[in-house]
């Protein structure tokens, strides 16, 4: 099997990719499986909206190192988001004033985009599983793989492209 060798601009458009792709099947779930989200399931869609932005930056403009470092950061911190709704957020009863509540609410997100960044759920509401794997994990999933996308980007040989 031969290894696919994708400079830094293709693998960044490939990972804005990934990033809409994610909300997408966020937004599918939600509309067309009544799959109602949390707080913690909007932040990491906000997550993903903001890494793909991110890399069509760094596609288009000669960036493409800084924003691999940010696209790694914001990826850890969207497994984190993951890691805590399956954890911890789950299994209460009620995400109102936690710290993704907060963050939503802050940046009125619920106001400017309700179709793509409102609340409808709680977070034992939100806990829902696809193929028997949870929901959350599979955001997980794609945030490792954008991670290590992004790790490629940062640390491999520099691309004129």
């Amino acid at each position: 099997m031969a290894a696919v060798n994708l400079s830094a601009r293709q693998t960044l458009l490939a990972m804005a990719g990934l990033g809409i792709a994610g909300v997408v099947m966020a937004l599918i779930g939600q509309y067309g499986f009544d799959m109602r989200p949390c707080p913690w399931c909007i932040l990491q869609r906000l997550t993903f909206v903001v890494i793909a932005l991110l890399c069509l930056v760094g596609a288009a403009v000669p960036v493409r190192r800084p924003v691999a470092g940010l696209v790694i950061v914001l990826a850890l911190l969207g497994s984190a988001a993951a890691l805590y709704q399956h954890f911890v957020a789950a299994k209460s009863a009620s995400c109102n004033l936690t710290f993704a509540d907060k963050i939503i609410s802050a940046l009125k997100l619920e106001d400017l985009m309700p179709s793509l960044f409102q609340i409808t759920g709680s977070c034992a509401d939100a806990a829902v599983s696809v193929l028997g794997v949870p929901f959350e994990f599979w955001s997980l999933a794609l945030f490792t793989v954008l991670a290590i996308a992004a790790m490629s980007v940062l640390f491999g040989r520099r691309s004129k492209r």
